[in-house]
C-alpha cells in the first residue's frame, strides 16, 4: 500500500506539474500574441524568437531610398524586434521590368511603391484587411491624407497597401549662386507662389562671358506641377483623358510655356529640363522643388563623401490661386506579394516600422511619418548631419492636400502630357494644340491598354 500509496502521490504530483506547465505553455502563449498584437497597433517591444529563421525579399520601384536608409529604417529595425525576420533588399538592374523582378527567383515579398496600380495589374497583391483584422492593426494612427489615398486602389474595399511615409516636397535653393548675383534668398516660413517664384528665377539665369550657364528655376514639368493642384490626367471613373477639359491643365502649360520663354533657360543642346543632377553635380541650378527623398538622402551620400553645398529649404511653393496649401505628397507604401510564403512575417514587418519608435526613426532620418504623432516632427532630420542648419522647419509649412485619384493607366499615359511640354519647349506648338494632340494620343493609348487587359 504504501509502495503504491508513494506511487500515486507521485502521479498526482506529475499530473500537477503537467497541468502548471500546460497553464503557463497557454499563458506565454497569450503575452506572445498580446506582444505582437501590441507591436501591430503601434506599441513597441522585445520578444524572444523560437521561429525558424524567415528572409523577407523587398524590392523597391519608384521611391528613392538609399542602402544606408533601408538599413536603418526598414532591415535593422524589423531584425531587431523579430530577430528571426531578416529583410534582403532586390536591387534589379536598369532595364528589367517589374513583371520580369516578379518572375524570377527570389520573387518579392514586399514591394515599396508610390503607385500600386502597377502591381494591382500584374495580380501579385495580397489584401491586407484580413490581416489587419486578425492582428487588430490600429488603422486610426495613420494620417488620412495617405490612408484615404490608399484606400482608393481597393475595388471591393481591399487594402493593397500600408505606407511607410509621407513624402513631401520642399524649396531647394543654392545659396553660392544667390550671392553671385547678388539676389536675396527665398524667404524662410513663407510660401512663395510658383508666379514669384518663377520672377525670382529670371533674376538667376544667365550665361557668363566664359560660357558657364546658370538656371534659376526648373518647374520640373508639367507632371510635377499637376500636383501642385492635385490634377489627374484621366478621369478615374471613365479613364477620360482631361487635359483639353480642365482649365487646371491649360494654367500649367501656359506657366511652363512662360519658363521656357526665359532668356538664356534653354540650352544650346535644347535642354529644357535640368533636374537634381544639376542642382547637386553641375551646381548651376539655383532653385528646384523637389520631394525629400529625391534629394536628402543622396545630398547626406555626398557629404559623407566629403563633397559639401552650401544650399537651404524654403516652404513648398504653389500657384497663387493655391497658397496656403503643399504639393499632393507622394505616398510611398509596403505592399504584401499573394505569391509570398511569408505574409504574416511581411504584415509583422510592416507594423513594427509604423510603430512609435520606427518612424520617430524615419522622422529623425528626414522623412515624414505615416502615422499622427505631431511629437516626431519635432525631431525631423536630427540624424541628418547634412540638414544641420538648415531650416528644417518649412517642410511642414502648407497644408497637405489629399491626393488626387489614380486611374490605374495613369501612369502608362503620363509620357504623352511630357511629350506635349516638349512641344511646347522646342516646337514653338501652341499650347492648345500640344494638349489637343496629348489628348488624342492618350484616348488612343487607353482604348489599346483596355483591348490587352
Amino acid at each position: 500500500m504504501k509502495q503504491w500509496g508513494t506511487k500515486g502521490a507521485t502521479g498526482r504530483k506529475k499530473r500537477r506539474i503537467t497541468l502548471s506547465l500546460i497553464v503557463a505553455a497557454g499563458l506565454l502563449a497569450s503575452c506572445s500574441q498580446s506582444e505582437v498584437n501590441k507591436d501591430a497597433q503601434g506599441g513597441s517591444s522585445g520578444t524572444k524568437s523560437t521561429h525558424e529563421p524567415v528572409k523577407l525579399y523587398l524590392y523597391v520601384t519608384g521611391p528613392t531610398l538609399t542602402n544606408t536608409e533601408f538599413n536603418t529604417l526598414i532591415a535593422d529595425p524589423v531584425n531587431k524586434k523579430y530577430p528571426y525576420i531578416t529583410i534582403e533588399r532586390i536591387e534589379a538592374l536598369e532595364g528589367v521590368s517589374i513583371q520580369e523582378v516578379f518572375t524570377t527567383k527570389p520573387a518579392p515579398d514586399l514591394t515599396l511603391i508610390i503607385n500600386p496600380h502597377q502591381l494591382i495589374r500584374l495580380n501579385v497583391v495580397e489584401d491586407l484587411r484580413p490581416w489587419i483584422e486578425k492582428y487588430n492593426f490600429d488603422e486610426s494612427r495613420l494620417k488620412p491624407f495617405l490612408y484615404d489615398h490608399i484606400k482608393e486602389f481597393g475595388k471591393d474595399g481591399e487594402i493593397v497597401s500600408l505606407p511607410f511615409n509621407s513624402n513631401q516636397a520642399i524649396l531647394y535653393y543654392n545659396k553660392d549662386i544667390f550671392d553671385k548675383f547678388g539676389v536675396e534668398y527665398p524667404p524662410n516660413g513663407k510660401q512663395l507662389s510658383l508666379e514669384a517664384l518663377l520672377d525670382l528665377g529670371k533674376k538667376l539665369t544667365h550665361t557668363d562671358t566664359d560660357g558657364a550657364r546658370f538656371i534659376g528655376y526648373d518647374t520640373g514639368g508639367p507632371t510635377a506641377l499637376m500636383r501642385d493642384l492635385a490634377l489627374p490626367v484621366l478621369d478615374s471613373e471613365t479613364g477620360e483623358p482631361l487635359l483639353t477639359k480642365r482649365q487646371e491643365w491649360t494654367n500649367v502649360f501656359e506657366f511652363l510655356k512662360q519658363s521656357y520663354e526665359v532668356p538664356g533657360y534653354i540650352g544650346p543642346d535644347n535642354k529644357f529640363e535640368y533636374g537634381r543632377d544639376a542642382f547637386i553635380k553641375d551646381r548651376n541650378l539655383a532653385l528646384r522643388v523637389a520631394n525629400l527623398a529625391n534629394m536628402v538622402g543622396p545630398l547626406e551620400e555626398l557629404r559623407q563623401q566629403g563633397v559639401e553645398l552650401n544650399w537651404d529649404i524654403a516652404p513648398t511653393p504653389n500657384f497663387a490661386s493655391q497658397l496656403g496649401k503643399a504639393r499632393e505628397a507622394q505616398v510611398h507604401s509596403f505592399v504584401i506579394s499573394n505569391t509570398s510564403k511569408h505574409k504574416e512575417e511581411a504584415f509583422l514587418a510592416i507594423t513594427h516600422i509604423l510603430s512609435d519608435d520606427v518612424q520617430r526613426l524615419l522622422a529623425r532620418n528626414a522623412r515624414v511619418p505615416a502615422i499622427i504623432n505631431p511629437e516626431l516632427e519635432k525631431e525631423f532630420g536630427a540624424d541628418v548631419p547634412v540638414l544641420a542648419g538648415k531650416h528644417v522647419e518649412n517642410v511642414f509649412v502648407g497644408e497637405q492636400q489629399q491626393n488626387h485619384k489614380i486611374h490605374r493607366y495613369e501612369d502608362q499615359v503620363l509620357k504623352f502630357v511630357t511629350e506635349a511640354a516638349k512641344q511646347v519647349a522646342l516646337e514653338g506648338i501652341d499650347v492648345n494644340t500640344a494638349l489637343r494632340r496629348a489628348d488624342e494620343a492618350i484616348s488612343r493609348e487607353v482604348v489599346s491598354l483596355r483591348n490587352t487587359e
